[in-house]
């Protein structure tokens, strides 16, 4: 199939042309038709799959098949993603497929100063990719008016819940008036999402493109048992002997990031570390640096990485393996992005094995296990920590969420009475009152 199959006008087509798009992906061949004709849409699809190009597309059509208005432009379309990353990949991917339509796109995001966002806003653009915190900001503000949006995104949808922004999607929601067409992405459909679902969209279409498609099978993925404490040594092996020409290593903490970018550059390897400390600016010089070839590793964390745009990627190293299999496969499609193959390598010790039991079930295959290893695992017990937190009730527990409850009334009834107890100590000029003490961070 063609993008000409799909109805896209000449100016989207030019623009494709000149990025050397020519045969849609899966998820752009279910989506783009149904995004022109009205509908609403469910699409469920991971990272690489060109989910950007399958709602782009569609919504650069049709609010260039209305008549524009270059004095007073509203924002006719919405895009919501929940990272700066995302934002700019998305926004990018907007002016990309729309350079040839008169369109005006806009960006907005925290972490940055809020003056230029206004300026663009008060210019007047047709299509919005914001975040949620800075958004929200702005429409307290009143500097953003959503009241003439006819096309609402939300994108990554269970990234969102995993960053506790669902109620700030609600209420930017709350603030969309009148008739739109919804369109809702999310790589897995928790209880929450699909809740979600079913209250914004109007007889959706439904799609999806699930792991097990080429996305993952194309790319090799081998796995290294392998003790916690050998992972700094095993992964200066993996550099040195196999041909990475460019790796993308993940570790769950950022910390963890910029432990590991330490001792890389004390091996004389050109790393650089992304995550959530990481002013904008440093973030978005990494990702240069990166995409420059001037760094050849670049060490993340799944928060920070979402959004990360990096063609030719040739390995993924999951330093640390995720505890959510769908986190896998996340990692492990930047390197197989829209079809092409890579290499994915895990380092897993003991503590993990559990967590990769987890992953092949998903996958429903065995990862391979590299035997050529100089730090073969020695270490075979789960430390206490580990054994301990296997040991407790699940948070489908029928108490659990009682007992959370308690806890955070327990603790608040304690705050509570500590403020009482400091308020009488200074009405009776007590000298000796207990200061807070606070950690260095």
């Amino acid at each position: 199939m063609h993008f000409k199959d799909l109805k896209i006008i000449y100016p989207i087509l030019k623009a494709l042309e000149r990025e050397k798009y020519t045969s849609p992906t899966p998820i752009q061949e279910q989506a783009i038709i149904p995004i022109l004709e009205g509908r609403d849409l469910l699409g469920c699809a991971q990272t690489g799959t060109g989910k950007t190009a399958a709602f782009a597309v569609p919504i650069i059509q049709l609010l260039s098949e209305k008549p524009l208005n270059a004095d007073g432009r509203q924002i006719k379309s919405l895009i919501l993603t929940p990272t700066r990353e995302l934002a700019i990949q998305i926004f990018d991917s907007f002016r990309t497929y729309g350079q040839f339509t008169g369109l005006r796109y806009g960006v907005i995001f925290g972490g940055v100063s809020q003056k230029p966002q206004e300026q663009v806003l008060k210019n007047g653009i047709d299509v919005l990719v914001a975040t949620p915190g800075r958004l929200i900001d702005l429409i307290k503000q009143k500097l953003v008016d959503l009241s003439f949006v006819e096309i609402f995104v939300l994108d990554e949808a269970d990234h969102m819940l995993d960053l506790g922004f669902i109620n700030d999607v609600k209420i930017i929601i709350s603030k969309l008036l009148g008739k739109k067409q919804t369109l809702l992405f999310s790589a897995t459909m928790p209880v929450e999402i699909t809740q979600m679902a079913d209250s914004v969209l109007v007889d959706p279409v439904k799609i999806s493109v699930t792991p097990n498609t080429p996305v993952v099978s194309v790319i090799k993925q081998n796995v290294y048992l392998v003790d916690k404490k050998n992972k700094p040594n095993l992964l200066l092996h993996v550099l040195n002997t196999l041909p990475v020409t460019s790796a993308l290593v993940f570790t769950r903490t950022k910390h963890g990031a910029d432990r590991v970018v330490k001792e890389l550059y004390e091996a004389n390897f050109k790393a650089i570390a992304i995550h959530g400390n990481k002013s904008q600016n440093a973030r978005q010089a990494a990702l240069e640096s990166f995409r420059n070839k001037e760094s050849q590793i670049l060490v993340a964390t799944d928060i920070a990485a979402r959004g990360i745009d990096i063609d030719e990627l040739s390995h993924v190293i999951n330093y640390e393996i995720p505890n959510i299999p769908e986190t896998y496969i996340h990692r492990i499609g930047r390197t197989g992005r829209a079809g092409l193959g890579g290499v994915a390598i895990s380092f897993c010790d003991i503590d993990e094995k559990p967590f990769l039991a987890s992953i092949e079930k998903l996958l429903g295959k065995h990862i391979h296990v590299v035997i050529n290893n100089p730090y073969p695992m020695q270490v075979f017990t789960l430390t206490e920590k580990t054994a301990k937190s296997n040991q407790r009730p699940t948070r489908s527990a029928v108490n659990a969420p009682k007992r959370t409850k308690e806890t955070y009334e327990a603790k608040a009834q304690k705050r509570q009475a500590n403020r009482k107890r400091q308020s009488i100590n200074k009405n009776n000029q007590t000298v000796r009152v207990k200061t807070p003490s606070f950690r260095k961070v």
